[in-house]
């Protein structure tokens, strides 16, 4: 199948800090620009009923039914990391190369950026034999997206999940307030001691992303 013209995985330091508001925000952004956007989430879990789930909201932010964001049988209604998820619920157990393997089959019509958001943070379980991490290595993005809070701990935070990856990312500060001393703080260290790419608003990262 067609790969997207740039595919960009969206990672994050941790659970919960914001992965799919950015991945949403910066589709809808992207759709305003005429840009032609698809998004996939290999396999996801949650507390049910399943309404409202990442694909849902990912769907939504695309135009595209959830169902094609995540394939159905990689929805698992459990509150867990998806092995896991998938070893509570009875079902067989699934590998990275099954994910990747799926993911690259998704792309069936032409698009411009290609979003994939991952599971928690690089380094949790996505399938019974590796992590976020491995699904990145194996899906060769154009470009990754890491997603960070923006308060005590960011720094550390952003450098421990840098550090895995073969090229700098860019740096997302979620929930960043310009108006809070310790965001600018860190969004500066990142950005002057540390050299990376810190983005704090969804249209610049939009316009980043849509730029080879």
């Amino acid at each position: 199948m067609p790969r997207p013209d740039r595919l960009v995985v969206v990672a994050g330091t941790g659970t919960d800090v914001g992965k799919t508001f950015v991945g949403c925000a910066v589709l809808r952004a992207l759709r305003a620009r005429g840009v032609r956007v698809a998004a996939r989430k290999p396999a996801q879990s949650f507390a049910p009923p399943p309404t409202g789930t990442d694909a849902h909201l990912l769907g939504s932010a695309t135009g595209e039914d959830p169902e094609r964001v995540t394939p159905p049988h990689r929805w698992y209604p459990v509150p867990l990391a998806p092995p896991m998820a998938a070893a509570a619920l009875g079902l067989a157990p699934f590998t990275v190369a099954e994910l990747r393997a799926e993911v690259d089959a998704g792309w069936d019509v032409p698009v411009d950026v290609g979003v994939v958001e991952t599971a928690g943070g690089l380094r949790s379980p996505i399938a019974d034999d590796g992590d976020c991490l491995a699904l990145l290595v194996g899906l060769r993005p154009d470009a990754v997206v890491l997603v960070a809070g923006a308060g005590l701990g960011t720094i550390n935070d952003v450098r421990l999940g840098a550090g895995v990856l073969e090229r700098p990312p860019v740096v997302v500060l979620n929930r960043y307030d310009d108006s809070d001393d310790t965001h600018r703080r860190n969004a500066a260290w990142l950005r002057d001691r540390d050299g990376f790419t810190v983005v704090t608003a969804m249209d610049e990262l939009a316009d980043r992303l849509r730029t080879r």
